[in-house]
């Protein structure tokens, strides 16, 4: 058994200081060590192969000064022309298809310092805007040898408008951009607000990127056996009192105290915990948990956490009105993953 109780997520409450925002904005634990030779291709499926090789290129072609200008300064030196045609790759493809994996590549690829490499998702590049302001987030990256952005997505007119602006401020001082999605550049936002009154802003935002579509199917279940079916509430119970670091919470509990806490802070939510442990898993009630939900599941792929759960499978969490609207795709990757950190939790109850 373990030494101490479980912990329950619900008693936390974490603060993050904007200075911890930035200092994480690295690839998440789960991707520190891949590469570009760790990237399996399906034979398949050619553009997996294509989009290592494109890629490759990119990062080797980030090598040297910064393109606004930074590094040594020579005087009498011409100032360098701003940037033609896109600065950015955009990898498009279906969930599963390894564009983090890709994307956390690239990263490690391209030859700069940490410091001058920034690696964040949509949610929380948009947290940091939130947290430091427009200026200082771009006085912040500005200085940066490129951006990457994983599940790149707009889901309302705000962040259309703010993110839009930022990029355009980012590009103009020769920052390059690579971003991940399941949407084509120019029909971001469809199915969730008016996209069509955004239009110029979205197609400013496609400017800035060429396309790399991946094709393939999900690798989580490429080949592997179905999801372990829900466990009893006994069993998670007993499985999270014998584990050091797991936590213990009501699926329903935690479904409420995610509405008190800001997605920003998901990933402190679940320091130094080992295993999330649920009971009572349902259907989630609305549109603002599912996607709440959505980002917490993000968090806990990111670090690897196994989230062993009694109650309702995890591909019935959403319904089939929101499996079929707008956020579709965030739902299916969610789903995916919980599915792949619900295998991951399996021999918790065999201990």
């Amino acid at each position: 058994m373990a030494d101490a109780g479980p912990q329950a997520l619900c008693a936390r409450e974490p603060r993050v200081p904007a200075e911890r925002l930035v200092a994480e904005m690295v690839p998440p634990p789960r991707f520190d060590s891949v590469r570009f030779d760790t990237y399996n291709p399906d034979p398949a499926q050619p553009s997996q192969a294509e989009a290592v090789t494109v890629l490759s290129g990119f990062a080797a072609g980030l090598g040297g000064a910064h393109a606004s200008g930074a590094g040594k300064k020579r005087w009498f030196s011409k100032k360098p022309a701003a940037p033609t045609g896109p600065r950015g790759v955009y990898l498009d493809g279906g969930y599963g298809v390894g564009k983090t994996h890709l994307l956390a590549s690239l990263w490690h690829a391209t030859p700069a310092e940490p410091a001058l490499k920034a690696f964040g998702t949509f949610v929380e590049l948009t947290n940091l805007v939130g947290a430091l302001g427009f200026q200082q987030t771009v006085q912040t990256l500005g200085g940066h040898r490129l951006l990457c952005i994983d599940e790149f997505e707009l889901d309302d007119p705000g962040d259309t408008v703010l993110v839009s602006s930022l990029l355009s401020r980012l590009v103009e001082r020769g920052v390059a951009l690579a971003a991940t999605s399941n949407t084509l550049p120019g029909k971001l936002g469809e199915g969730r607000f008016a996209a069509a009154d955004f239009l110029r802003e979205i197609q400013g935002l496609s400017a800035h990127f060429r396309p790399l579509r991946i094709d393939g199917q999900d690798y989580r279940h490429r080949g592997l056996p179905e999801a372990p079916a829900p466990f009893s509430d006994e069993q998670v119970t007993k499985a999270a009192y014998a584990t050091d670091g797991a936590s213990l919470d009501d699926f329903p509990g935690l479904l409420e105290h995610l509405a008190r806490v800001h997605p920003s802070r998901y990933g402190a939510l679940t320091d130094r915990i080992t295993a999330v442990c649920l009971t009572d898993v349902g259907p989630v009630p609305d549109q603002s948990t599912a996607l709440r939900l959505v980002v917490l599941a993000d968090r806990l792929y990111d670090r690897e956490i196994p989230v062993l759960a009694s109650g309702v499978p995890f591909d019935r969490l959403f319904s089939e009105e929101m499996l079929n609207g707008g956020y579709r795709k965030k739902y299916f990757r969610a789903i995916s993953r919980l599915t792949a950190l619900a295998r991951d939790a399996k021999p918790l109850v065999s201990q």
